[in-house]
C-alpha cells in the first residue's frame, strides 16, 4: 500500500523528475524540480490550486521520482519521459508531423535540389523548416525555373540531351556541356537565395550580367537580368514587416474558456517561410508561461535544425535551463527573447493576433455547426459531447465495436474506445450494440471522472432503425435518457440524412454533412482497425502456436519467410530447415501438423 504522506517525507533535497501515476499505474503527469522535496509536496498541500491541478491530484494514487545531478539533466529526462508516456496532464503536441526541408547534396559534383522530411548528418545542406510541403515545393519549382540545374533524380551520362536542355532549363551536365565549376556557381547562388542573402546574390548577378554585356553575350545577360527580377519579386513577396533577424521562430499564444492556440512563425533570411498552429484543450487555468515552456520542450525535442532566437511574450521561469538545453541540441547558442519594444515586439504581437484569429475562427465554425445540429434535430440543448458507435465483424467472427467522441465540435481521438464483444457469439449487430452502449454508460455511472468522462449529450449510431432501438433499450435499462439518432447512408455509403427511432428523417446541410461524415469515418475506422488487429492476431495464432518446439521466434521466422500457413504447407522439408533452429525432425513435424 502506497502511503503518500509517508513517501512525501522521504523526498530528497535534490534536483530530479517526478512521475505521477493513477491507480491503474498509468502515468498522468511528469514534471521536473530543482528541489524534489519542495516541488512534489506542493501538490498535496491545501493551497489555492487550479481546478485542473485539483483534478490531477484527485487521480494520483502513487508517485515515483528519479534523482539527477542538475536541473539541466532533469529537463532532458523530463522531455524524454513525456515523449515516452504522453501523460494526459502535460502539455502535449497533438501533431507529431515532421516539417519539410529543402536539401542540396553539396558533396555531389552536380548537386540536385529536392524536398525531404528527414534531416540526416550526411554533409548535405538543409534549408527550412517550411510549414507545408506546398511552400517548399513552390520554392523548389521557382529555383528550377530560374536556375539551370539538372531536373533528373538519378544523374548519369546520356547519349543525347533531354528536353530541359533545349528549353534552357538545364545546362545538361549529363552531356558534359557544363564544367563542375560553372555548375557550382548556380548552386552557390541557390544556397545564397535559400540562406536569405538576397543583396549579395543580386550584387553577384549584376556583376555577372555586366561582364556578359561587355563580352556582347546579350542573350546570357538578358537571362541573368530576368533572374535578378524574379529573385527580387520572390524576396519582396516573402518579406515580413521590417524584421532584421534572419533566423528566428516567433511564438504567439491566445486562449479562451476551452482551448489554447499557439501560433509559431518561421523566419529565415528575414523572410517568413511558413507558420503552424497547435491547439491544446483543458489548459485554460494553466499560466501562459507554463504552457509556452511545455510547448517549447515538445516542439523542439526532435528537431535537428534550430533558430538562433525564439521570440515570445513571456519571461519563462525555466529560461536559462531551456536556453542551455536548446543550445546543446543545436551545437551553438540559441536564445529565448521577450522583446519589450520595436519591430521584434510587433512581430510577437502579430503572432499573437494570428493565434487569436485562428482560434476564434475555429471556435465560431464549430459552434455554428453544433447550433445547426441542435436546430436540425430539434434538441433541447447544444450537443457539446457527441458519441458514435459502430460494430465490425465478418460473418459473426471477431466481433468488436468502436466508439468515437466529438467534444465542442472537434473529434477527440484520445477519447476513442474499442470494445471486444463478450456476450454475443453470432452475427447480431443490435445485440452487440446493446452490450457496448450498456458497458459504456456504466463506466460513467460508476466513475464520472474516469476515462470515459461524463455521459454524452447526443449518440449517433452508424446504422439504421434497429441500431437506434438497441441503443435506446440499453439506455432505458440503465435509466438514462440521451437523444439517439442513426446515420442513414446513400448508395455510395455516405451519410445523406439522420433518422430517429420513429423513422423520421432529418435532412442535413452540406456543412453538417461534412461534420457527420467525419464522425462516421472516424468511428468506422476505429472499429475496423480494432477488428483487423484482433483478426490478424487470431490468424497469426495459428496451428504453429500449438506445435511443440515452435516458439515465438521460430513462428515469426516461418511467417516472414513463407508469408502464410498455406505456403508453409507447400514448402519442402529442405526449405523449412533453412530457418535457424529447425532441424529435419522438427520440419517433418511441422508439415505433419499443418496437414491435419
Amino acid at each position: 500500500m502506497f502511503d503518500i504522506e509517508a513517501e512525501l517525507k522521504k523526498l530528497p533535497d535534490k534536483p530530479g523528475v517526478y512521475i505521477m501515476k493513477d491507480k491503474l499505474d498509468n502515468v498522468i503527469y511528469v514534471g521536473k524540480a530543482v528541489v524534489l522535496k519542495n516541488r512534489v509536496r506542493q501538490y498535496f498541500r491545501k493551497n489555492n490550486k487550479t481546478a485542473r491541478i485539483e483534478k490531477m491530484v484527485s487521480l494520483i494514487d502513487h508517485f515515483e521520482y528519479i534523482v539527477v545531478g542538475s536541473e539541466d539533466e532533469a529537463l532532458i529526462l523530463e522531455c524524454n519521459l513525456i515523449k515516452k508516456y504522453r501523460p494526459r496532464f502535460n502539455v502535449l503536441l497533438k501533431d507529431d508531423k515532421t516539417y519539410p526541408y529543402i536539401r542540396i547534396d553539396v558533396k555531389s559534383d552536380y548537386p540536385n535540389i529536392y524536398m525531404t522530411r528527414r534531416l540526416l548528418n550526411d554533409g548535405a545542406k538543409y534549408f527550412g523548416p517550411y510549414a507545408s510541403s506546398g511552400s517548399a515545393k513552390e520554392m523548389i519549382n521557382f529555383i528550377k525555373e530560374k536556375f539551370q540545374i539538372r531536373q533528373c533524380k538519378n544523374f548519369k551520362n546520356k547519349d543525347r540531351a533531354c528536353l530541359n536542355y533545349h528549353i534552357k532549363k538545364c545546362l545538361a551536365p549529363c552531356m558534359g556541356y557544363v564544367s563542375k565549376e560553372e555548375y557550382r556557381k548556380q548552386i552557390d547562388q541557390i544556397i545564397m537565395l535559400l540562406d536569405g542573402k538576397i543583396d549579395q546574390i543580386i550584387r553577384n548577378l549584376k556583376n555577372e550580367m555586366q561582364e556578359c554585356a561587355l563580352k556582347q553575350e546579350y542573350e546570357k545577360a538578358a537571362t541573368i537580368r530576368d533572374r535578378i527580377l524574379a529573385i527580387e519579386r520572390v524576396s519582396e513577396k516573402q518579406k515580413v514587416s521590417n524584421i532584421s533577424e534572419n533566423n528566428i521562430d516567433v511564438i504567439g499564444l491566445y486562449k479562451n474558456e476551452v482551448t489554447v492556440c499557439i501560433e509559431i512563425f518561421f523566419v529565415r533570411g528575414s523572410k517568413m517561410i511558413g507558420r503552424e498552429n497547435y491547439f491544446f484543450d483543458e489548459l485554460k487555468e494553466m499560466e501562459e508561461s507554463e504552457i509556452v515552456s511545455g510547448f517549447i520542450k515538445q516542439f523542439y525535442m526532435e528537431k535537428k535544425e534550430f533558430p538562433n532566437k525564439i521570440m515570445l511574450r513571456y519571461d519563462l521561469e525555466e529560461k536559462e535551463v531551456l536556453e542551455k538545453w536548446l543550445s546543446d541540441k543545436a551545437g551553438r547558442k540559441v536564445e529565448l527573447k521577450s522583446p519589450q519594444k520595436g519591430e521584434k515586439l510587433r512581430f510577437v504581437e502579430m503572432a499573437e493576433m494570428n493565434s487569436k484569429i485562428t482560434l476564434e475562427n475555429k471556435v465560431q465554425d464549430k459552434t455554428e455547426i453544433l447550433k445547426e445540429l441542435k436546430e436540425t434535430l430539434e434538441l433541447e440543448k447544444i450537443p457539446i459531447k457527441i458519441e458514435s458507435f459502430d460494430i465490425s465483424n465478418i460473418s459473426g467472427n471477431f466481433i468488436v465495436a468502436g466508439m468515437c467522441v466529438a467534444q465542442n465540435g472537434v473529434i477527440k481521438r484520445n477519447l476513442s474506445r474499442r470494445f471486444k464483444i463478450k456476450t454475443v457469439f453470432e452475427q447480431d449487430d443490435p445485440k452487440c450494440m446493446m452490450e457496448v452502449v450498456s458497458r459504456r454508460v456504466k463506466h460513467s455511472i460508476e466513475n464520472p471522472k474516469g476515462g470515459f468522462g461524463e455521459l454524452p449529450d447526443l449518440i449517433l449510431a452508424d446504422g439504421g432503425i434497429t441500431q437506434i432501438r438497441a441503443i435506446k433499450e440499453a439506455l432505458r435499462e440503465n435509466d438514462i435518457d440521451i437523444p439517439v439518432f442513426g446515420m442513414v447512408k446513400d448508395d455510395k455509403h455516405s451519410t445523406r440524412a439522420l433518422i430517429d427511432s420513429n423513422r423520421k428523417e432529418f435532412n442535413i446541410s452540406e456543412s453538417l454533412f461534412h461534420f457527420i461524415t467525419n464522425l462516421q469515418d472516424e468511428v468506422h475506422n476505429t472499429a475496423i482497425e480494432y477488428h483487423r488487429k484482433i483478426r490478424d492476431k487470431e490468424m497469426t495464432k495459428s496451428k504453429l502456436d500449438y506445435i511443440a518446439g515452435i516458439g515465438e521466434k521460430k513462428r515469426v521466422a516461418l511467417i516472414k519467410k513463407f508469408g502464410s500457413i498455406s505456403k508453409i504447407k507447400e514448402a519442402k522439408i529442405e526449405e523449412i530447415c533453412e530457418i535457424s533452429g529447425i532441424n529435419k525432425t522438427l520440419a517433418e513435424k511441422i508439415k505433419e501438423e499443418l496437414d491435419k
